[in-house]
């Protein structure tokens, strides 16, 4: 498997090339010259597959002969080794919970599966790589997480001041050794203006051996498809699911379209976006427009910019009906979310963090919107769309716990995996939002 520049002005490279690198020369995203197809009978038998062989057998066309499969394997087993249960919430609604991992986000899988690649591809090496990552909120964590302590990478990790949750900023602020936190003055638009920047400077570029921990990069991104699969291997309805993804840098369902258009069966994706509805507009009315990030209770979701969106267009080569046939999107204010996580709660005994708080809204909506009405003016439905579906509970409510406890009016239990960041003291360097600043103290180091 080669990939290519969306930019299309740089050379082809292998996966391993695209990895360490992160973004093509010509400043493009990396995309894979085609989409595998899942082996024939696959679907048919998922079940009879652990989720160690299913996550080898998708990824290893998009690895090609980059990493030894002895090695691959050990990879797979090491980034998904822990749960990804598929919950009942109603009747038809089902919540996919990716915060079983060991910072309670579904970033864990990316970010771990990266972080072995980078450590397999620079056991040789004799130079460090400097990892930049530009968070809204659980990339940080998870990223720290998974580098920690891998040899010959350095992590730089660049997020907005008092826009990310306190459980969020001690996951990627308390690490040390090769983990660094800068918080940035600013919103996360700015950090991520910041780690592009970089890779387009030819100062840093030339000092430095630079990649990007962001779901721009090909290692970060491609995984995300995996609890996908393991999601559609608990699905006990007939009909395929529609599935609702809360979206911010909009690498996840990206990963799942890639996943669908490999041969998994999905009725239907919906893009669950919160003020910043740059896609929901484009999908309404054809015209793209990037919007400076309105700050929200999702915070993760906080992408005014959405870098990812580019490789949407990509997988339906630009065309907009193609992409609104398979993708919908809405975008879900912050009364509505709050008021979201009171109701479910209240009626179904779950508790929704503020982005699967979205995502479940707009799985509602969508499944209302497809029901047989009696009459325009009586919007009861006889039925809702057959099979219901899934959505993505991307974090775990300990995360937001002012938000979450305020509209379930009870107090969230502190996961064991974390209470070892209860009385830590966060260590970060507090930087203008400002690529000269930034240049600058990277440059003396």
């Amino acid at each position: 498997m080669l990939y290519y520049s969306l930019n299309h002005q740089s050379p082809k490279v292998t996966f391993a090339e695209a990895a360490v690198r992160g973004q093509a020369p010509d400043k493009g995203l990396y995309f894979p010259e085609h989409i595998p197809q899942l082996p024939k009978g696959f679907i048919k038998n998922i079940r009879s597959y652990s989720k160690e062989e299913l996550g080898f057998i998708v990824m290893k066309p998009y690895i090609g002969e980059s990493i030894p499969d002895d090695v691959l394997k050990q990879i797979v087993a090491e980034t998904i080794n822990f749960d990804f249960p598929l919950v009942k919430v109603t009747d038809d609604i089902y919540s996919l919970e990716l915060f079983h991992g060991p910072t309670l986000a579904f970033k864990d899988v990316g970010a771990r599966f990266m972080s072995r690649c980078l450590g397999y591809f620079n056991r040789h090496a004799y130079h460090h790589t400097t990892v930049l990552v530009a968070t809204s909120g659980d990339t940080g964590g998870a990223v720290a997480n998974g580098f920690l302590g891998v040899d010959g990478v350095e992590v730089i990790i660049l997020y907005p001041s008092g826009k990310v949750s306190p459980i969020q900023e001690l996951q990627l602020t308390t690490c040390g050794q090769n983990i660094t936190a800068l918080e940035v003055q600013g919103n996360f638009d700015d950090c991520q203006a910041i780690v592009k920047q970089a890779f387009m400077d030819a100062d840093l570029m030339g000092k430095l051996s630079l990649t990007s921990a962001n779901s721009i990069n090909v290692a970060r991104w491609l995984p995300q498809q995996l609890y996908y699969f393991f999601a559609y291997r608990q699905w006990q309805q007939e009909h395929p699911p529609v599935i609702c993804v809360p979206s911010g840098n909009f690498g996840n369902i990206c990963a799942g379209l890639v996943a669908h258009l490999s041969g998994l069966p999905v009725k239907h994706f919906i893009a669950a976006c919160n003020a910043n509805d740059a896609v929901p507009e484009f999908l309404k009315t054809g015209n793209y427009q990037s919007k400076q990030a309105v700050a929200t209770i999702s915070n993760a979701m906080d992408v005014g910019n959405p870098s990812n969106f580019v490789r949407i267009l990509e997988l339906f080569n630009n065309e907009l009906p193609a992409l609104q046939n398979v993708l919908s999107s809405y975008s879900i204010d912050d009364a509505t979310t709050a008021a979201t996580i009171k109701n479910v709660y209240e009626q179904h005994n779950y508790m929704l963090d503020p982005h699967g708080a979205v995502a479940y809204y707009a799985l509602n909506q969508y499944l209302n919107s497809r029901a047989h009405l009696n009459s325009p003016s009586e919007p009861v439905p006889i039925h809702r769309e057959a099979g219901g579906g899934i959505f993505l509970e991307t974090a775990h409510p300990v995360k937001f716990p002012d938000t979450v406890e305020e509209a379930t009016n009870t107090k969230i239990p502190f996961p064991e995996s974390v209470q070892y960041l209860q009385g830590k003291e966060k260590k970060s360097i507090v930087m203008p939002a400002s690529f000269e600043a930034f240049k600058e103290w990277l440059m003396k180091r």
